[in-house]
């Protein structure tokens, strides 16, 4: 508005001056329409500087004053064909007033200026009615441009909510950054989505899905301040700008929105810091809120933009690829049990600035800092590499590759290409790949997600369902994404114990992959005990610390070696497929996988 409106000013001063000084004539006052124009460029030039600053009742009086002055200068223009001419500024008040204001401001505004044309033209000594035509001319313009501004402003909102819609939220994002960026001031950013939103819409219809947000967007509304803007971000999901607030204050707003409605909802959190772009504002929130839902639901999760010191040396490892991938055999239970049918590539990395993080918490600081993608590929990469090189050592063993996946890689469009590539450049067959992914990931899937599974299977890769029993499980789900492996928590292996009855779930799962054509893999396995009531149930494959612990890849090959392809208790029983020839490990001089 103030650029506008400065704009305006700018453009009737300097057009002002330049008649002034080259139109003949001795009529009227040329020095004071000279001061007119000259006080027009000045304010013009104050509202192109100062103007976003300004409260908005303070561009009524700029309006204002600008009718006056194209009034003085009609009035006392040195003759009178210049006088006429002038008289076309009140257009500009009219478009200003019709853009930036409210239908009852823009009537004043226009009421005014027709007021004081309809006085400032027959003054030069002209009939009464000289001044209709500009009069009107000022009148239609304000109301074409009103219609055609309000007409614009109607695709920012949302029809049902009466909000701003995805478009208008992204304009005023980027407006906000902007001043955010000139004044200095915070700004926090909350991205919220209704729980099971979908099972409303599914069983009670669009109809009663339409009632509640609508419902919620009114309670929330209510509890805002004028200057933070709620927008209906897309479906279900609803988007929060918070202008001059911290992560904090931001989390105690979200939990007072969470607390005014019925309805469950997860939010993601972030804030806005110098250099950011809109966009990387959003994606960081919306790894806040898909964290959310992974955690459960119905929660709030801060994604700090205060990048930790665990995050830059994890982009500098990246960069250099100097992160580990070791590797975990898993085992075949029906054929005397040890054999070694496959491994998974495990991150294995120790970081100086944080010496105690996890796998889990890495994985979790990748995606929050949009590392998560360089991290899996370089990992793939690396393990399909590695197991290329392994299954060229022992020609003997036929073995799989499982590799755990990100949730938020699923949610990638060029995914399935991505890993296809991968294969192709590092020789290992896509039906030798097994794709790991959590089941609580799965909880959050996306249409994207379950298009990239559905290709990759089709392109030979097989998807295994990990940690199953601890998420989301249940028939419908098995039966409607695309899954070939289950692998088994290994909070249900470890229930096994002598004094006690194994647990009936495991009987079930075991049943239950029979029926669905599904492999079954136990993971946790540490006792000879677990190992025999598993084969017992008839699970077929797995994993454990009482087989193998992870190795480098050089280790591993000189253990398979040793042990003639088998780990673990069952490597002290004769191997008699085939024979086993022994092999130089051809990692004894390279440093590939190893710390």
């Amino acid at each position: 508005m103030a650029r506008t409106t400065g704009a305006f000013y700018v453009m009737g001063g300097v057009l002002g001056l330049l008649i002034t000084v080259i139109a003949p004539g001795d009529e009227g006052n040329r020095p004071l329409v000279g001061i007119a124009a000259a006080i027009a460029l000045v304010l013009g030039v104050s509202l192109l500087i100062w103007g976003p600053r300004l409260p908005h009742s303070i561009h009524h009086a700029y309006v204002a004053m600008a009718t006056v002055l194209v009034t003085v200068a009609v009035h006392w223009f040195p003759n009178t064909v210049g006088g006429i001419s002038l008289a076309a500024f009140y257009v500009f008040v009219a478009c200003d007033a019709a853009i930036f204001f409210a239908w009852q401001w823009v009537a004043a505004h226009v009421l005014f200026a027709v007021v004081l044309c309809l006085w400032a033209v027959p003054s030069r000594g002209l009939p009464w009615w000289s001044g209709m035509i500009p009069a009107g001319v000022t009148v239609g313009a304000g109301i074409v441009v009103g219609i055609l501004t309000r007409m614009a402003s109607d695709a920012d909102i949302d029809v049902l909510t009466g909000l701003l819609n995805r478009r208008g939220f992204d304009r005023a994002l980027n407006a906000a950054i902007a001043h955010a960026t000139r004044s200095g001031q915070g700004l926090a950013l909350v991205l919220v989505d209704l729980d099971r939103f979908q099972k409303i819409n599914d069983h009670l219809g669009h109809r009663a899905g339409d009632a509640v947000l609508q419902r919620v967007s009114d309670t929330w509304q209510k509890l805002l301040q004028p200057d933070q803007r709620l927008a209906r971000y897309g479906g279900d999901a609803f988007a929060l700008l918070l202008p001059n607030t911290t992560e904090q204050a931001a989390i105690l707003l979200t939990e007072q929105l969470r607390a005014a409605v019925t309805t469950g909802c997860s939010a993601g959190v972030t804030s806005w810091q110098p250099g950011e772009s809109g966009s990387l504002l959003v994606s960081r929130a919306d790894v806040g809120l898909y964290r959310a839902k992974q955690a459960g639901r119905n929660r709030t999760v801060l994604e700090s933009s205060r990048q930790l010191p665990l995050a830059v040396e994890l982009r500098e490892a990246i960069d250099k690829g100097a992160l580990d991938v070791h590797y975990q055999p898993i085992v075949s239970l029906t054929e005397g049990g040890g054999k070694a049918v496959g491994v998974e590539a495990l991150l294995r990395w120790s970081s100086n600035a944080q010496p105690d993080v996890t796998t889990e918490g890495l994985i979790r600081v990748a995606e929050e800092y949009d590392l998560i993608s360089d991290l899996d590929e370089l990992v793939l990469r690396r393990a399909c590499s590695d197991a290329a090189r392994l299954q060229e050592t022992f020609a003997q063993l036929d073995l799989t590759l499982n590799v755990n996946v990100s949730g938020l890689e699923l949610a990638e469009t060029d995914y399935a290409d991505r890993v296809s590539g991968i294969l192709t450049d590092t020789g290992w067959p896509a039906d030798q790949l097994v794709l790991e992914v959590t089941e609580s990931e799965l909880a959050a899937e996306s249409q994207t997600a379950i298009a990239n599974l559905h290709t990759l299977r089709e392109r030979g890769v097989r998807i295994a369902i990990d940690d199953f029993g601890t998420g989301y499980s249940s028939l419908s789900r098995l039966a409607t994404i695309p899954s070939d492996i289950l692998k088994v928590d290994q909070s249900f292996v470890a229930a096994i114990r002598s004094d006690t009855p194994a647990p009936p779930l495991l009987g079930v799962i075991a049943a239950l992959s029979k029926s669905l054509d599904l492999q079954v893999i136990a993971e946790g396995v540490e006792t000879e005990y677990q190992a025999a009531v598993l084969t017992e149930l008839g699970f077929a494959l797995a994993q454990g610390y009482h087989y193998s612990d992870s190795h480098p890849v050089s280790e591993l090959i000189d253990d398979l070696n040793e042990r003639r392809g088998l780990v673990g208790a069952g490597a002290d029983r004769e191997f008699s497929t085939n024979g086993w020839v022994p092999v130089d490990n051809p990692y004894d001089t390279g440093t590939l996988g190893q710390n």
